[in-house]
């Protein structure tokens, strides 16, 4: 069983289904999509950066782009998958947040141990997800954000109230992209420039592109994505103008933001806002 919902002007994507979701994922690769695994009553195997884990019965796990995940078996589950422009593109407090205590305040992946209550929650949010999809309308995406946002303040609350967790997104046991991902959120506005993380991060700039490149992507390349997103958030949900959202993403000068635009995109910023209005 999948359900997905699209939306054209932001490309955002999100996915509700079983583990026919993951079946693409027999061979270990980074998922293009942030993902939540949630179990009922059988458990499930996976294997995530070359570690196996076993999914208990009556949990749920957080799966972020950045990680190699290998789907090894599984029968009964929750899947929901989603990418930035789904979730991301909009503000959020920073707990619940896509550089939020889910996907990268915590050392190892988190797994939520579900009591029999949480479950029947989750499973009741869930039918209202998949309602929510059948119902289409203008603010059919709006719903279905609200709903997200809903089930990750859930799962943010339940992570922080369950025995032993520790909230170590600045520890040295933090993966390097983590840790890159989350500095690049907290200063992509004013720091445009790979040598800026590097010196937080006590790392050269050859060593991170050398080490992002066996991930498939580079250090400019994530700093590039998340202001081009945070351009487009402004541009979709707000009235300023290019030469406004230019200096809000750190760029003095407006043709510095529609050249990378234009380069990300093929469209101007102008052009893209244009784009939007006529698909509405």
């Amino acid at each position: 069983m999948q359900k997905m919902f699209t939306e054209f002007s932001t490309n955002a994507i999100l996915k509700i289904g079983n583990e026919s979701l993951l079946e693409s994922y027999k061979e270990a690769k980074q998922p293009d999509l942030f993902t939540f695994i949630r179990t009922n009553e059988i458990e499930a195997e996976i294997i995530v950066d070359s570690k196996p884990y076993t999914i208990k019965p009556n949990s749920l796990l957080t799966l972020t782009t950045v990680q190699f995940f290998q789907f090894v078996q599984g029968v009964d589950l929750v899947v929901y998958q989603f990418n930035r422009e789904f979730y991301c593109i909009k503000d959020h407090d920073h707990e619940v947040s896509c550089a939020g205590l889910l996907f990268f305040g915590h050392v190892h992946i988190p797994i939520i141990d579900l009591t029999d209550e949480e479950q029947h929650k989750f499973n009741i949010l869930n039918e209202v997800f998949l309602d929510e999809l059948e119902t289409k309308d203008n603010i059919q995406a709006e719903m279905l954000r609200m709903l997200m946002a809903r089930f990750i303040i859930i799962s943010t609350r339940l992570l922080k109230s369950k025995e032993g967790y520790v909230e170590t997104a600045q520890t040295s046991k933090v993966d390097l992209l983590r840790e890159f991902n989350l500095l690049v959120e907290a200063h992509f506005k004013e720091a445009h420039r790979v040598a800026f993380y590097a010196e937080k991060l006590f790392k050269s700039p050859k060593t991170l592109s050398n080490t992002f490149a066996k991930l498939n992507t580079s250090p400019l390349q994530i700093i590039h994505e998340r202001i081009m997103l945070e351009a487009k958030r402004l541009l979709i949900y707000t009235t300023k103008t290019t030469k406004e959202i230019a200096y809000e993403v750190g760029f003095d000068d407006a043709s510095h933001l529609s050249r990378l635009f234009k380069k990300q995109t093929g469209l101007s910023p102008s052009d893209f806002k244009k784009q939007l209005q006529n698909f509405r």
